[in-house]
């Protein structure tokens, strides 16, 4: 007998595959896959707390998710999801302990499976556990097509341990840990400068980057930094991070700011990908704007006390260059952050 919910369009059934494709591949990983079809996860606090706070955040992969739909490539975007939740966690202090996910599309089929192996990676590589999620059909809400994508996660540290504005002193270098590119920020402006302004489309090469296809480098996925910084955060060696997400660095660096200090930051410290000379490029953006927009090839930044300053690149840089010493923190004088290097 068929179902009155299948007339309306919606397959009873796609649920159930769903659960079962996520518990398959997490034990694949030899992970907790217990959680998955409950009607809600369960997370058993490790011990050795003596005063743990939960710190949680949700975020999603915003426009983005429009260049996967139409390069018909699934499987990044996951990663960007998990990324844009455990980085703020880290930038807070917190280790990431778990991770759920929210996928609504006008149709289960097997885009939504490559997105959900994208957010098994990027739970592995933020070392957190997915102990839940929902994938919601809702035809007439949205086309077979299309779909929208976002997170939640949970970190925990001792209440001590917060990374709080009062922590970053006068004299704190800023330590700048690279980007994998333009992470998942300022898509709407993207998706403007090459696929309305430019007409250009997914499978365009340009000039500048002849060998890659331009959707398949915009979807790089987000960095996660899970590895590089809870070993930093275990020793204490940090006392501010700023993510540096949308509004760039004139926004994120002053979250991370006692309201009294500014951050001085010199550009030609570190080499920014190619990505952002061609959006600068065919966007006809001033430099300025850039830096106010995207991250410009730095995800995280760090205020780090100055006789710490080795001990964290040499972690930060055991197996390849990534971090530099960027700026500094200083007395603010007008602005939160000054910018400045020849190419200004």
């Amino acid at each position: 007998m068929t179902n009155p919910y299948e007339k309306a369009g919606v397959d009873v059934n796609s649920g159930y595959e769903v659960s079962n494709f996520v518990k398959q591949n997490l034990a694949k990983q030899k992970a907790n896959s217990a959680n998955i079809g409950n009607f809600g996860g369960v997370y058993e606090i490790p011990e050795g707390y003596k005063h743990p706070v939960l710190i949680s955040g949700n975020d999603g992969v915003g426009t983005k998710l429009m260049l996967s739909i139409e390069g018909k490539k699934y499987d990044t975007v996951g990663i960007d999801c998990v990324a844009m939740c455990v980085n703020d966690l880290l930038a807070q202090g917190a280790t990431p302990q778990y991770f759920m996910d929210y996928i609504a599309t006008g149709k289960v089929d097997g885009k939504i499976k490559e997105v959900l192996k994208g957010i098994i990676s990027g739970c592995e590589i933020g070392q957190v556990d997915l102990v839940g999620g929902e994938t919601a059909e809702m035809p007439g809400m949205y086309r077979e097509k299309d779909y929208d994508l976002a997170g939640f996660a949970v970190g925990i540290v001792e209440k001590e341990n917060i990374l709080t504005k009062a922590n970053v002193k006068k004299g704190d270098k800023l330590i700048g840990i690279k980007s994998s590119g333009l992470h998942s920020n300022g898509f709407s402006l993207i998706r403007k400068i090459f696929f309305k302004d430019n007409e250009f489309n997914y499978v365009t090469h340009l000039p500048e980057m002849p060998t890659e296809n331009l959707g398949d480098v915009l979807l790089t996925p987000t960095r996660i930094y899970t590895n590089e910084i809870v070993p930093l955060l275990e020793k204490h060696l940090v006392h501010g991070i700023a993510h540096i997400t949308g509004g760039g660095f004139y926004e994120n660096v002053p979250r991370a700011l006692p309201d009294n200090l500014a951050a001085r930051i010199d550009i030609n410290t570190w080499e920014k990908p190619d990505i952002y000379d061609v959006v600068k490029k065919y966007g006809g953006l001033k430099l300025d704007d850039m830096y106010h927009i995207f991250n410009m090839g730095i995800g995280m930044v760090l205020a780090v006390s100055e006789d710490q300053v080795e001990i964290v690149l040499d972690s930060l840089n055991q197996c390849c260059e990534q971090a530099s010493v960027i700026g500094v923190v200083v007395d603010k004088t007008e602005d939160s952050v000054e910018l400045k290097g020849d190419k200004l």
